[in-house]
Formats: structure tokens, sequence, C-alpha cells
């Protein structure tokens, strides 16, 4: 009997040298691992709660796989260790970053790993690239779409498409 296909969502960022370039690889190591199906554009803005001369450019990538939740949480911390991710400082700086948002419709709560992500609701550089992808997703906790989410955001106007002449 074939596994059953989850639809995921999975937020990448990345501060530390070239990022654009970090984002994209990120990409590619993740089309070994799910079945990429849409990205969002890049959007840039400053680091959460600390000061850092490089800021963040953020995007989120729609997939689907057959990988249960904590697995492909494994997997995407082997693809943050080979390419340079090491645990520190939180917030801090970071070649890659790579977080599941959202997996299917499923709720989890352990130490190692929540779902839907516990700040994506706060979060605008989440939120505006999750927008762009999938308006209309329901949060299964909270029951507000993201596009409701995104709208009672402080930080929103923060959050700028990424423009590489800047």
């Amino acid at each position: 009997m074939a596994q059953r296909e989850t639809t995921i969502y999975i937020g990448l960022g990345s501060n530390i040298g070239d990022r654009v370039a970090r984002l994209r690889e990120a990409v590619v190591h993740l089309s070994k691992v799910i079945e990429v199906t849409r990205a969002s554009r890049l959007y840039v803005h400053a680091p959460l709660g600390y000061v850092s001369k490089d800021a963040f450019i953020n995007a989120v990538v729609e997939g689907r796989t057959t990988l249960k939740p904590f697995d492909l949480l494994v997997e995407l911390q082997k693809i943050e260790r080979a390419m340079g991710r090491r645990r520190g400082v939180q917030y801090g700086p970071r070649p890659i970053d790579l977080d599941i948002l959202f997996y299917g419709t499923a709720q989890m709560e352990s130490f190692e790993l929540t779902i839907p992500h516990p700040r994506l609701a706060k979060r605008a550089f989440v939120l505006k690239p999750l927008a762009e992808l999938a308006p209309n997703l329901m949060h299964p906790v909270l029951y507000y779409t993201v596009t409701q989410l995104l709208a009672d955001v402080d930080d929103a106007d923060q959050v700028k498409l990424y423009d590489p002449g800047v």
C-alpha cells in the first residue's frame, strides 16, 4: 500500500554570506527529500531580537512528502548541518534555517517539534511569503487564515520583497 502524501510548508531563512545562494542551495537539498511544488519570492527583514549587519532573507516552500513529521525534521536538520548551521544563539546569525510551518492539518507538540510552528502567527517574515503561496490556508489551531494572521501582525510593513539592487 502506497503511503499518502501530505502537503507541507517549510520556512527558509539565511543571514550569513551569500544569502540568496544559500536559499537556492537549500531548495536543491529539499528537492531531494520532498517534492517541492512551489516557492515564494524572497523577503528581507531585520533579525528578530538580535542586531546584525546582515538582514535575514526569507522564503517559504510548498511541498509534498510521505515522510512522517519527525523524519522530515531529521532530514531538515541534516540539510542545515550540511550547509554549516551550528546551534547556538537563539535568533542569531545562521547560514540557513529550515522550519516546518505546516504539515497538512496535523497538530502536534513535543520537546523536539511543534506543528504548526508555534510562533508563525506572530512572524510577518514567515506570513508574507506564506500568504503568497497559500493565502486561504487555515491555521488548524487558531482558526484564522494566513491572510488574517498577516493582517494582525505588527511588523508586516518591516518585511519587504528582496531587491538585490539595494
